[in-house]
């Protein structure tokens, strides 16, 4: 599979997604800041991803500290910190990665620096093997729900471009094929980046998985004419009521399951899983520049100048509109969830 991300001989390495499938160029980051970029650009994209990318422009920027104590070094790192923070602020994965790091950092504060800085490398690393792990489990929880046969809607793009490896929404198809399952994928193109169809696409055709690319206004028609079984779709931050944040037009495709009596599943790591909020009403939503809706990859313009602009990133959709919320520990439904912050909680009693 394709790897959208790694470090290698001390610098970043990240795969510019922006310009897939027409060119595949990967990208030597060097210092933080170019990490930092790559992640607004959308280079790099993805909660999972995103999370692996911030823990490594971590490791990248501690590289250039020069700090005599564990004090003067995380003062140092507090721009960092907030660098990485300020370029996606939807997705929890950011979050996530500089709390982990901050923690460990805390727990070797007696540590000489140069320790420091080779620890948050070793970290970052172990991230990114952790997720390909996280990803492989999710897949087999998930593949109990597609049948032999299944037809699989997904939106917007949660593989292993989206991931340290494999995917989330993805895995379950991965392993239902690994099964023996005969199966097939709808990847609807997902306005206006068109991630299903730039990325979704070429990395299913890439590993072999028979795809059919459709635009996001066919969905209901198929769902009508009963030509999709399930969606699984992946999340960038899902909180404790079960709400789920991902990509605009989620919520849309959960409704129309809804009506057409189809499940609807989500992919959540339990890092993208957000316990400090409560309903999915509080997630601050990331709005971009309108010029991913009025030009076509920035060059071929499709609405008339001076036009006004709503380009939400990302929408909320309801727990009731999900059937499950498969992570590496199990499937749950979306009410289960905040029981999983139970230190003595039974999972098999919750699991699916």
């Amino acid at each position: 599979m394709v790897k959208a991300i790694e470090w290698k001989d001390g610098k970043v390495i990240m795969l510019d997604q922006s310009r897939l499938p027409v060119e595949v160029k990967f990208i030597d980051c060097t210092n933080y800041q170019i990490v930092a970029e790559g992640i607004k650009k959308l280079w790099i994209r993805g909660a999972p991803a995103i999370g692996i990318a911030a823990a490594m422009g971590i490791a990248l920027g501690a590289q250039d500290i020069t700090a005599k104590n564990y004090r003067e070094f995380m003062k140092g790192l507090e721009t960092v910190f907030s660098a990485l923070l300020s370029t996606r602020p939807t997705a929890v994965n950011i979050k996530w990665a500089v709390e982990r790091i901050k923690k460990l950092l805390k727990e070797n504060k007696e540590e000489s620096v140069s320790k420091l800085k080779m620890l948050l490398i070793e970290e970052a690393q172990k991230i990114h093997a952790e997720d390909i792990e996280v990803n492989k489990a999710i897949g087999r929880w998930g593949a109990q729900f597609i049948k032999d046969g299944d037809t699989v809607l997904t939106h917007c793009n949660a593989g292993s471009l989206a991931t340290g490896g494999y995917g989330t929404a993805t895995a379950p198809m991965f392993v239902a094929i690994e099964q023996g399952k005969k199966i097939q994928v709808i990847a609807d193109e997902t306005r206006p980046v068109l991630q299903g169809a730039r990325l979704t696409a070429w990395e299913l055709m890439q590993a072999g998985v028979p795809v059919t690319l459709i635009t996001d206004n066919s969905a209901g028609a198929l769902m009508k004419k009963g030509e999709i079984n399930l969606a699984i779709v992946g999340t960038d931050r899902t909180v404790r009521n079960g709400d789920v944040a991902n990509k605009i037009g989620t919520y849309s495709v959960a409704v129309l399951c809804r009506e057409h009596k189809i499940p609807f599943y989500v992919a959540a790591p339990l890092s993208s899983i957000d316990f400090t909020i409560s309903t999915g009403d509080k997630i601050p939503i990331e709005e971009r520049g309108p010029e991913e809706v009025t030009h076509i990859f920035g060059a071929c313009q499709i609405a008339p100048d001076g036009v006004k602009v709503r380009n939400m990133a990302f929408d909320v959709t309801p727990a009731k509109y999900i059937t499950a919320i498969i992570t590496e520990k199990g499937a749950f439904r979306p009410r289960d969830l905040k029981k999983l912050m139970k230190k003595d909680v039974n999972l098999d009693e919750l699991r699916l």
